[in-house]
């Protein structure tokens, strides 16, 4: 199992540490095991270049995956997840919960893609947000999120 976690950004300070624990916690609860995951902490200026230049969308937004999974390696989860701190701030504001519980559920959603989750089609969201609402429940009993 291999987790890297690269902080590029500096609105806010991480404890890559804790972070780390959590992420490892997330995969136990899901029952992965064969893990090649990068998870890159951006700013808007970063994630807004990634978002336009890979999806063709216009500006920032709050995480963005890609797959790398190898199915003839038999890997089972293999990809890099961007975070953009700056958007996590302004969500946090919005919905009134802590900017590192945004970022926990950046990653918790970055991971259901990599396991085949969808998002496009309203059906598919709200099972995927039920699960990622559930993942971000258990992770919170479990870990103080706001000490990330």
């Amino acid at each position: 199992m291999s987790v890297i976690i690269a902080n590029r950004q500096r609105t806010k300070k991480i404890n890559t540490r804790l972070l780390k624990q959590i992420v490892n916690e997330l995969l136990a609860e899901l029952k992965i095991s064969k893990v090649k995951l990068g998870i890159n902490f951006v700013a808007a200026r970063e994630m807004t270049l990634i978002n336009e230049t890979f999806l063709q969308h216009a500006g920032s937004t709050d995480v963005i995956t890609f797959d790398y999974a190898d199915k003839t390696e038999g890997t089972i989860l293999a990809g890099e997840i961007f975070v953009c701190v700056d958007e996590a701030i302004v969500h946090a504001k919005k919905f009134k919960t802590k900017w590192q519980a945004e970022i926990v559920r950046y990653i918790v959603h970055g991971v259901l893609h990599l396991l085949g989750h969808d998002d496009h089609r309203v059906a598919a969201r709200r099972k995927m947000k039920r699960e990622e609402n559930r993942l971000l429940r258990e992770l919170s009993r479990r870990f103080a999120l706001s000490k990330l």
